[in-house]
């Protein structure tokens, strides 16, 4: 084990939470005082091996939970917000941006919300929007970005509905029961609302009217569709105080965004619901992550079985770390995660050489790519286009590409990895996070320079792009 320490407060505190136990009786679970463990807890001292190992022993988790992968999130948030030419005369070393990552999270969230502040305000200046002159302060994020920063920095889990999620799904006997099957009883003995099909015309997936009880589905939804919305209006009507607790604790600017973060939460308390946890996390060792088997199991759509995987983050029984996005068809990334490592781009468009692009050209079929990013990580990334729409000949039709995958140190899970050359470096496509902040040279897809690299031109010599990255 290096000689290095390691300050993992957060994660301790987590999984004591995670536990429900108070400092003192876990501090005695594991052989140390409960003062020790209140300075761990806060980041004043480090945790030495024997209580990495006594952790380890006493609650069945894999000490590398813990010990690696430590604020990715946060340090690849930083590490791009840090390349923008604003702070060229200060580069931090990698080091120096973990040490703030772990032991100042506040810190560097606040530096975070600046920079995004910073870049809102130059985009309207260099376009001349025609509010120049009638803001007098830094633009505020949107309320759907804090939203999506809330749920990025929490690792996309929450815990609390989580497990009331899995407590209510063992009640209604999902998933051995069908839950397109399952919901809409419940909904009708425990809360006296009828499930009914909604009109043809009304171009809603969900309608309830608390008058008369009544929940109208659409009908030419998928039955993945209709169980979801099903488990949505559980969640409104079971878990309103839980919900509104854990979207007002997260001190969002605008009411609008507290709104938004309740609907974000109810539908992660009715993806969790469909899909519960131990079951779903024991079906994907068992199934090796075969998407559209685990679709079949739980009664789901491919995107909500991959959208659900990413969140298997419960301090002491983690999934696979998993990436997961959806894309439009412009590049627009509308739903992202990431446990791995591979972090997306908060501003510009995603790499035009990873394979989420080419899912329009193949519908119905998954596309495999091993791919490595500059900083040396491999991945195995799959891709496959989704439609959703219905409604008739003229209704339109919405597509999307779903994207995701592991690093190439977990593909031994995937089924999809069983006949690809993970241990040939020639089979991985170099991929980016986005032009602005990789710094690969030779990319002959390249769209705009990186941020941080001087550029030669000569006229002499013309390449797949008119400069050489010095």
């Amino acid at each position: 084990m290096r000689n290095t320490k390691l300050f993992i407060g957060r994660k301790i505190r987590d999984l004591r939470e995670a536990n429900r136990l108070t400092q003192a009786a876990f501090a005695e679970r594991i052989g140390i005082s409960t003062s020790y463990l209140n300075q761990i807890e806060n980041n004043q001292r480090s945790v030495s091996a024997s209580v990495l190992l006594a952790l380890a022993e006493a609650f069945r988790i894999d000490i590398s939970d813990l010990s690696s992968g430590e604020s990715e999130r946060l340090l690849s948030a930083l590490s791009e917000a840090l390349n923008d030419p604003l702070f060229e005369t200060f580069r931090p070393s990698l080091q120096e941006l973990k040490l703030v990552a772990q032991n100042a999270p506040g810190f560097a969230h606040a530096l975070i919300a600046a920079h995004q502040a910073y870049r809102r305000n130059s985009e309207q200046l260099a376009s001349f929007d025609d509010t120049l002159g009638r803001n007098t302060g830094f633009a505020e994020p949107s309320a759907y970005e804090e939203v999506r920063d809330f749920f990025h920095f929490v690792d996309n889990y929450i815990h609390e509905l989580d497990l009331a999620a899995e407590e209510l799904a063992a009640k209604l006997g999902i998933p051995e029961r069908d839950p397109s099957a399952a919901l809409p009883d419940h909904l009708e003995q425990r809360h006296g609302v009828r499930t009914v099909r909604g009109g043809a015309d009304e171009g809603v997936l969900r309608r309830f009217d608390p008058e008369t009880r009544t929940l109208y589905l659409n009908p030419f939804s998928p039955v993945s569709t209709r169980s979801f919305q099903a488990a949505f209006q559980i969640g409104e009507l079971e878990m309103a105080d839980a919900i509104t607790a854990i979207a007002e604790n997260a001190g969002f600017r605008t009411a609008e965004a507290l709104d938004i973060c309740r609907i974000g939460l109810a539908n992660y308390f009715a993806g969790a619901l469909m899909m519960p946890y131990e079951a779903l996390l024991s079906s994907a060792r068992e199934l090796r992550h075969d998407l559209d088997l685990l679709a079949t199991r739980f009664g789901a759509s491919v995107e909500q079985v991959a959208h659900r995987l990413s969140t298997l983050q419960r301090p002491g029984r983690k999934g696979v770390p998993i990436f997961f996005a959806r894309i439009d068809r412009a590049g627009n990334i509308t739903k992202r995660h990431s446990a791995a490592k591979l972090q997306f781009a908060r501003f510009g468009a995603a790499c035009p050489l990873w394979n989420v692009h080419q899912a329009f050209e193949t519908p119905g079929r998954i596309i495999r790519q091993l791919a490595e990013t500059p900083d040396g990580v491999r991945y195995l990334c799959l891709a496959t286009e989704i439609a959703k729409g219905g409604g008739g000949f003229r209704a339109p039709q919405r597509r999307y590409a779903i994207a995701v995958g592991c690093e190439v140190t977990h593909a031994g899970d995937f089924v999809y990895a069983d006949d690809m050359d993970l241990t040939n470096r020639a089979a991985f496509d170099p991929i980016g996070i986005s032009c602005r902040i990789c710094e690969r040279s030779g990319c002959a897809q390249r769209a705009v320079p990186p941020l941080k690299r001087r550029l030669v031109v000569d006229h002499n010599i013309r390449g797949a792009v008119p400069y050489r990255l010095d």
